[in-house]
Order: structure tokens, then sequence, then C-alpha cells
């Protein structure tokens, strides 16, 4: 099959798919990818021909502040609903009209899309394409029993609850993602695409794909009423790592614990959020090793500060080893550092607002996996405290490792790449 893929130029959502293209591609499919010119060399070395932007504009993680400046003063929900509209929605059109020039020169049979590019019904409707939704957040899909996105909520527990949820389920449709409702109506009218009324924004790649891969398990979801056939959760995904590849150096040994930092590779501007604050509560703990990755922002400054001789700061870890021995990992909620942490069995601290993070530290919280400290700038004694709470508390890694083991009873490139070998266009709907 002539497979192409197509994501945005972000790292979280490009680096999760490149296991299942490089499956795919070994099964020996005609695998490329439509990108931004930032992956040019990734791709090169994964030998998967790239199909640039042309039209569309090229989001980057250090290029949204440079584009949007007025971005850098929202937070939250109006975060998002900045994002959605100027990141998410206003390239819908940009995508759909590089993904038909290039069907000319590369008919595909398949398009794996990203589902945050938002093309699926036009690529269908128009194009006749059989479409694979690749969701590398959450599962976005509507339901009675999952609390509205954006806010962090926990599953409604009592009527309050889910008047108040229902509430902000209205403000999330009416307001915060109103401007790229919106967009996203307009751009499918230009071509004559009626956009059903109903669900919400967030559900078209689930209404219109023909299969859904969900990254994570479903014991890392909230329960749902209604559980949609064409969602098949893979587990987690990880970027592919070419054979041979570097490891990076190794952390130093002889310590009672390890603790890992992040504060993720977009919303780590400013470290006083949560690296400086961490730092500020671990920096005492000389029995454990602390393990801080800045994403390559303010590294050098950071390690004038703190020279204690347990706590390293580098650029960049390499999370997949370094989890073999951490005892706690403490984060901003990205999913692929969430998932890669409970697939080695370490349990969370968690503090993330922006990015919809709050949302997916919300699932940590619900399924016991970690302490959500639920704000976006916690303090040095809040993180101190929670560490020193899962380190005393063995049940929190016994609760990691029965996720472990979910998340090691499968093959997660292999079984994406079965979704989408199997995929049958279904015009009917």
């Amino acid at each position: 099959m002539r497979i192409l893929f197509a994501s945005q130029a972000i790292d979280g959502h490009f680096n999760p798919m490149t296991g299942v293209a490089m499956r795919l591609k070994e099964r020996g499919h005609d695998v490329r990818w439509y990108t931004g010119r930032v992956f040019a060399g990734k791709l090169q070395d994964l030998g998967i021909p790239l199909c640039p932007f042309k039209r569309a504009v090229e989001h980057r993680a250090d290029n949204l502040f440079e584009l949007y400046p007025e971005r850098a003063k929202l937070k939250g929900p109006w975060a998002i609903g900045f994002d959605g509209e100027k990141i998410f929605a206003s390239n819908i059109s940009n995508f759909f009209e590089d993904l038909r020039e290039l069907d000319e020169d590369f008919a595909f049979d398949v398009l794996v899309a990203d589902s945050s590019m938002f093309i699926q019904r036009l690529v269908m409707h128009l194009m006749g394409t059989t479409v694979v939704s690749f969701v590398v957040i959450p599962n976005m899909e509507s339901d009675p029993l999952v609390p509205p996105l954006f806010f962090g909520f926990l599953p409604a527990r009592n009527p309050v609850e889910r008047a108040w949820q229902g509430m902000a389920g209205i403000i999330s449709d009416k307001v915060i993602l109103r401007a790229a409702s919106q967009s996203y109506r307009r751009q499918h009218a230009v071509y004559g695409q009626e956009v059903p009324k109903g669900g919400r924004l967030t559900d078209e790649p689930y209404r219109c794909s023909d299969a859904v891969i969900q990254t994570g398990t479903m014991s890392l979801d909230f329960p749902r009423r209604n559980n949609n056939p064409k969602v098949h959760y893979v587990g987690a995904l990880l970027p592919y790592r070419l054979p041979g590849g570097t490891a990076g150096e190794p952390p130093p040994e002889g310590y009672a614990s390890t603790i890992a930092v992040t504060q993720g590779t977009v919303d780590n501007a400013d470290q006083d959020k949560l690296i400086r604050p961490a730092l500020e509560a671990l920096k005492d703990m000389e029995g454990a090793l602390i393990m801080v990755a800045t994403g390559g922002r303010g590294t050098e400054e950071l390690r004038e500060r703190y020279r204690q001789p347990h706590i390293q700061i580098r650029d960049y870890l390499d999370f997949g080893s370094l989890f073999e021995t951490t005892d706690v990992f403490v984060t901003n909620g990205g999913f692929g550092g969430v998932q890669l942490a409970l697939s080695k069995g370490v349990p969370l601290v968690v503090s993330g607002v922006n990015e919809g993070k709050n949302d997916v530290n919300a699932r940590v919280e619900f399924a016991g996996m970690g302490i959500n400290l639920r704000t976006d700038a916690p303090s040095p004694d809040k993180i101190r405290a929670a560490v020193r709470t899962i380190l005393s508390d063995p049940s929190w890694r016994h609760r990691a490792s029965q996720i472990r083991d979910h998340f090691a009873a499968q093959d997660p490139p292999g079984a994406a790449a079965d979704v989408i070998e199997k995929a049958r266009p279904d015009r009917a709907g």
C-alpha cells in the first residue's frame, strides 16, 4: 500500500508516529510523510521521503511565540482557545490543498493523519481516501461520563458536579472553542461540506475516520458510556530509535533513589513554573539523584546555580533508559512522557495546565498513578511533599507497576500498523 503520514511540525505530534511508520515500512509498504521541513533530517535518517508543507504554516515548538507574541499572555482554557484557532483550525484549507496536490504525484491509499490537523472530513468526502486518525493525547471524543476538555476535571461524582461540568462543557463549546469551530465550519463551507450540528469540534476526527489509533491504554482513560468501535488503544507509542543509536551519557550510580524532572518541550520558556521550584524542592535531598531535562533552555544558567553533585542538568535526557531506574517522575504532564514513565512503572508528580496537560494530569490522578498538584506553578514545598509521599509509600510504585503490565502486554507499533492495514473505507456513514 501507499501510505501517507501527515502530522503537525511539533515533536509531540510527530515523534509518536515514527515507530508505526517504520513498522509499516518494514512490512513492505511505500511510506511517505507530509509535515514541516523541521523534520527533514529525522525523516532522512529513517529513510522516509518528506513531502513538505507548501501552503501550510509550519507551527513548531520553537516558533509559536515568534509567530504569535500575544500567546505568551494567555493561560489555561484561553490559551487553548487561541491555539485551537491559530495553530490548528487556521491551517485546515492549507493542509487540504497541499494534500490534493501531493496526491497527483503520490496517489496514497491511506492517510494516517495527526488528529489535530482536522482534515479528516475533507479528505474522506472529497478525495475518497481511507483515513486513519492518530491521537497523541488522551481520547478527545465526548461522552456523557467524560468531563469536558480543558478544565482538568475528574469524572463527576454527584448531581452537583454533573451540573457544573455540563455548564463548563457549554463554555468550552460556545466560548473557548467558538473561534476554532467557526473557522472550521467556514473552511468546510467553501468546499460545500456541511458540518453536522451537535457534538464538538474535537469529535470530528472520531466521526470522519475509518479507524482511530489512540495512544495509551483504557486503564489510563476515564470510564465511558459509549465505546466507539473505531477507536483502538495501542499502548505507549514512543519515538523510533535507530539501531545502534546512542543513549546519551548514562546517569551517575550509587544513589538510593532517582528523581527525573522535566517541563516538556513547548511550555518550558518560563522555568519558574516547574523546573526551578522542583530544583529548590529537591536540592537538599542528597541521597537522591536529581536528573533534569531543560528542553534546551537555560541549561548552563541552571548548572551555575545548582552545583550540587547529586543534581544533573542536561538539555535532553534519554528517558527510555533513565526510567528503568527512576523512582519518581516530576513533570508538567506531556502525554508522551507520562505514558513512557508508566510503561516503565514509574509513579508521577504532575503539575501543568496549558496544552491540555491538566486533562492528562486528571487521568493520572484518577488512575492512582501519581499526585496531581493541580496548578501551573507549584511551590517547592508542595513538590517536596509529593515526592516524599511517593518515595515513602510503596503503594504508588505498586499501582504504577500494574499499569506497566498493561503497557507491556501490547506491541504498540505492531498494533497500530495492524489497524492501518485493516482499515476499510465506509462511505455509508
